[in-house]
């Protein structure tokens, strides 16, 4: 590897702990830089040059810079794993999890930000109804994807599960995870917990996260 990996991000940000965990995975070395998107601190004109999207997490691979962390982890793998094992080269293997990578960029994920979003830049705290049903059924296409297989794809840990879990494990800020109607993904969520420096490189992060949005939150009966 040549020149230094450089993520930029927010520490409680679900998709920046999806990209700490891939490279952790891949056994990687990384600098970390924090950008404090409450001070507005993407919308520097530095950071603006390396991400007009201004958004995190943003990698510098040598002075390539890519975001949206679901292109940041398969660029990972592809050019930095030393197998595929997280994100297959197999056609068919690769598109069940692209899907599952699609699916938390689509609908999991969105199902948080369309909470956390107003309340963190808008002061908006009042949750409807219904971004309160669609979590719902964010749990549920997870508890199916599940099926009886540990991971979203089958047997094998994949990029699908980080992300997909970065998130999931978020949504708790919003909806406690019921563990009796979700049982699948309350055990597929502890199984991940129990990965070298998990708690490094998430717990710490999702618990601040947590205690960040979820005490301000209302609800509308």
């Amino acid at each position: 590897m040549t020149g230094v990996l450089v993520l930029y991000g927010m520490d409680i940000s679900p998709p920046v702990r999806a990209c700490k965990l891939t490279l952790r995975a891949l056994n990687l070395d990384y600098e970390y830089k924090e950008i404090n998107l409450l001070e507005r601190e993407h919308l520097s004109e530095d950071f603006l040059k390396k991400n007009p999207q201004h958004t995190v997490p943003l990698l510098d691979d040598n002075g390539t810079f890519i975001w949206d962390s679901h292109a940041i982890v398969c660029y990972l793998v592809d050019k930095y794993g030393k197998s595929d094992e997280l994100y297959p080269r197999d056609l068919v293997k690769r598109a069940r999890v692209d899907q599952r990578l699609f699916f938390d960029a689509s609908i999991l994920f969105m199902s948080l930000r369309n909470v956390s979003l107003p309340y963190f830049y808008h002061q908006v705290n009042v949750v409807p109804k219904e971004k309160v049903d669609s979590i719902k059924d964010a749990y549920g296409h997870l508890e199916t994807f599940l099926g009886d297989n540990p991971y979203l794809t089958g047997s094998n840990i994949t990029l699908a599960d980080f992300c997909c879990a970065a998130t999931a494990s978020a949504l708790a800020a919003v909806l406690e995870l019921d563990q009796q109607k979700y049982p699948k993904v309350a055990a597929w969520l502890k199984r991940l917990s129990s990965l070298p420096h998990y708690e490094e490189d998430s717990s710490r992060s999702l618990e601040k996260y947590i205690n960040m949005l979820k005490p301000g939150l209302k609800f509308e009966q």
